[in-house]
């Protein structure tokens, strides 16, 4: 009669030491204080600019988000922030309608066996650089090569263009953001097992229909989570759109005409502020801040929706 060799013991039924059950707890109870830690970093700069907007939340309430007046002068002060709400919330649409389709067809295009790995690299670091550029820098490109450009393609069609605008803020913010969405679209797409690929050519379907039908679909919730990611981005980005974006203090129908965003009215107008003034830009500030909490609480309903659904 043969004597079996006994099994090894399993790793999970190894009884552990007090030392490594310690060191468990400890990592635990740090990584709870640094969470927690953000979390009252987050509501304290929250609580400092809503105190700090306090006399103007005071003075104007609710009207300061419909009103557009803006007067900073001594005597006469009037506040108002919906122009620049407007123009916050118009930049960053028309951003994520240019960009979207590119950074995810990018994605796709960098992500499929389209064209050789090697070059596919050279491309990968290529993109992924143009989020290293400075905002200052796509700020000057967008006045010295953007804006003429335009100028001249309107020219060419009969259709007045002055220069700063929406539509050139909303240009450049296009091509910043489009670094996010392509990475982390790309990642989302690389990330998915291999078996959804094989199994959909296996039933017959295309290589188009295999992207469009089954790995879009499988990685929408990474997708749509890099989007709202680059919206937050772009709503608050600062110094090109203040080179771009006109700083009028108005609305206008046409995205050819000047406008501003909070960003920058924050940047343009809070070195001299002084006063009342100042407490109105902190509540503009204020505003910023909800609307960016917004836009993340909405992206991780829409994560945790769409993830629901395609699990």
């Amino acid at each position: 009669m043969t004597v079996g060799t006994p099994s090894p013991t399993p790793p999970s039924s190894r009884t552990r030491s007090a030392t490594e059950k310690g060191l468990d707890r400890l990592f635990e109870n740090t990584a709870l204080v640094f969470a927690l830690f953000i979390l009252l970093l987050l509501v304290a700069i929250g609580l400092l600019v809503l105190v700090q907007a306090w006399p103007a939340v005071q003075e104007y309430g609710l009207g300061f988000l419909w009103t557009s007046a803006w007067n900073p002068v001594e005597g006469r002060e009037a506040f108002g922030v919906l122009p620049m709400v407007y123009g916050t919330l118009l930049t960053s649409a028309i951003s994520l309608l240019i960009a979207v389709p590119l950074g995810l067809g990018t994605a796709l295009f960098l992500s499929e066996n389209f064209i050789p790995l090697k070059i596919r690299t050279v491309l990968v670091f290529l993109v992924e650089l143009l989020a290293a550029i400075p905002s200052v820098v796509y700020g000057l490109w967008g006045i010295f090569v953007l804006i003429p450009a335009l100028k001249w393609f309107f020219g060419l069609v009969g259709i007045s263009f002055t220069g700063p605008s929406i539509l050139a803020a909303s240009l450049v913010l296009s091509v910043m953001i489009l670094p996010i969405i392509t990475a982390i679209s790309r990642d989302s797409l690389a990330a998915l097992p291999p078996e959804l690929r094989q199994g959909s050519y296996g039933l017959g379907a295309t290589r188009w229909g295999t992207i469009f039908r089954v790995l879009i679909p499988a990685a929408i919730s990474g997708i749509v989570g890099g989007v709202m990611l680059a919206l937050g981005r772009a709503m608050g980005e600062t110094m090109a759109v203040t080179m771009l974006v006109g700083n009028a203090n108005t609305i206008n129908s046409s995205i050819l005409q000047p406008g501003n965003t909070i960003a920058s009215l924050l940047a343009n107008q809070f070195a001299e502020a002084k006063g009342i003034q100042v407490a109105a830009l902190m509540y503009a500030a204020f505003i910023l801040v909800i609307l960016t909490l917004i836009v993340n609480i909405l992206a991780d309903w829409i994560v945790r929706k769409l993830q629901a659904k395609y699990d």
